[in-house]
């Protein structure tokens, strides 16, 4: 499962020919959204207006949901959330017959229903959110700072790149400032039995830590 925007690049990984399996998308209502919310803001359209409202009747019900176990979650999408998508998809099929095929709306709309599948896909799983939000929010750091470290120098360092980066976001996951955490490490890796390296994963630590030495810089 993967949930990301339209980009093309991932195409090849959804394909039932792929090797060893295609890879279930989950497709983002954020990118989906954000189209409607263009076109209102550009010039106050009262369909997408209406877009943007129904849209918000469905992020209601994931900020009810956020955080509960997956079958609360696909539970509650199925009571709640299930019909408002299939009144939703009704109102853009018809609403696309209504618009000319050249404007931004048609645009939006072609949009969100070529990717209904995969906008849908969360309600099926409750593992899946509406939106990959909380994945960009996590890489905004890289997207702010690359032209900093545009060039790893090797594979290899941008394996350990990738690596820093996930202990980071793993820190800030379980509540730790990434510094401390780091500080901690640094400060135990060198006695620390390599078999039992694991302890010093996030979560590990972050379970022995008091509150006060997780945020502490």
């Amino acid at each position: 499962m993967l949930q990301a925007d339209a980009y093309a690049g991932f195409d090849p990984l959804y394909k039932e020919d792929r090797k060893p399996g295609p890879i279930l998308e989950a497709a983002c209502w954020a990118h989906a959204r954000r189209k409607f919310y263009d076109i209102f803001m550009a010039n106050n359209s009262p369909i997408a207006a209406e877009a943007l409202r129904r849209i918000g009747q469905l992020y209601e019900i994931e900020s009810d949901i956020r955080g509960q176990s997956p079958e609360v979650r696909k539970e509650q999408c199925q009571l709640r959330a299930k019909a408002l998508l299939q009144d939703l998809h009704e109102w853009l099929s018809q609403t696309l017959a209504t618009v000319s095929k050249k404007s931004e709306l048609a645009n939006a709309i072609r949009y969100s229903l070529a990717r209904w599948a995969a906008l849908t896909r969360y309600c099926e799983d409750g593992m899946i959110e509406m939106d990959n939000n909380i994945a960009e929010r996590a890489l905004r750091a890289c997207a702010l700072g690359r032209k900093n470290w545009l060039f790893a120098g090797s594979d290899t360092g941008g394996e350990r790149a990738a690596a820093i980066y996930s202990l980071i976001g793993s820190a800030k996951l379980n509540g730790m400032n990434p510094e401390a955490y780091l500080a901690h490490v640094l400060e135990h890796i060198a006695e620390h039995p390599a078999k039992r390296i694991a302890e010093l994963l996030p979560w590990n630590v972050a379970a022995l830590l008091q509150p006060e030495q997780r945020l502490a810089a």
